[in-house]
């Protein structure tokens, strides 16, 4: 069995920034066990899978370890891919995924991601415990799908040196460390050890909580955003109303075929 691939790098205009995804558009879904397999052999944050329903296009993302809830570097990947490899028409496309119902729209020569927003809540117990971890100091804490840790500036965001070991430990998928930003609005890093990430490049999911956290703080619903991982990647954020939009460029740097010979 030969199957094609292609691999985007998401939220940037230039090859080896950004975030790599992978992205099969498949004609059925394979078994569970072997995407997983496939994710882990090329070992990047996300591998996305598109299958069409007769209705829309239905997205599964899989880390190296784990097959994941929601992604958006990989959603702004696949439809790169679908929108300009295979010719999809229209402007819009729509994803069944297990976060519901995501739309990907293009705007310009960037494409916008229309995610739900996710709600967080202020817990002040694990200061110390994200501080430690972190090696920094953490002026708050909130929970949510992920840890969100705030800080004083982007100079302390760059130099956080986290003790992985210690970030695994911690309640949710990850810990996103977020401050002020000098040129941006706001910026950020990701750290998801334990699902199979240490650092993530640039991550749309995260900014499904960052929108609405440094929309209320900052009193603006458009915002400019860098994610200073060493590739990093700049988002082009809105709130609207339940609803996050992300828009980024994309740009495609390779595509080959997986040889799954007795498979």
């Amino acid at each position: 069995m030969q199957l094609e691939y292609h691999q985007v790098d998401a939220f940037s205009d230039r090859p080896f920034a950004g975030n790599p995804a992978i992205v099969y558009r498949l004609d059925q879904w394979l078994d569970d066990a072997l995407m997983q397999q496939i994710a882990g052999e090329h070992n990047l944050a996300e591998t996305a899978f598109v299958v069409k329903e007769p209705e829309r296009w239905h997205i599964r993302w899989f880390t190296p370890a784990t097959e994941v809830p929601l992604c958006g570097h990989a959603t702004l990947a696949a439809a790169y891919v679908l929108f300009n490899i295979y010719a999809e028409p229209g402007e819009v496309i729509e994803f069944h995924s297990l976060s519901g119902l995501l739309r990907v729209t293009r705007v310009g020569q960037r494409l916008e991601l229309d995610f739900p927003a996710q709600s967080i809540r202020p817990d002040e117990q694990l200061l110390g415990a994200v501080s430690a971890a972190l090696g920094v100091a953490v002026e708050a804490t909130f929970v949510g799908p992920e840890l969100l840790a705030v800080v004083a500036d982007e100079a302390t965001v760059r130099g956080c040196l986290p003790n992985l070991a210690e970030v695994a430990k911690l309640p949710g998928m990850g810990v996103i460390v977020t401050a002020p930003g000098q040129q941006h609005d706001f910026v950020s890093r990701y750290f998801a050890p334990s699902i199979g990430i240490d650092e993530d490049p640039v991550t749309g999911a995260i900014h499904c909580s960052l929108i609405p956290y440094w929309s209320q703080r900052l009193a603006k619903l458009e915002m400019r955003a860098f994610q200073a991982s060493a590739r990093g990647g700049e988002l082009h954020c809105r709130l609207a109303g339940d609803r996050v939009k992300i828009a980024g460029d994309a740009i495609l740097v390779a595509k080959a075929m997986l040889l799954l010979e007795g498979v």
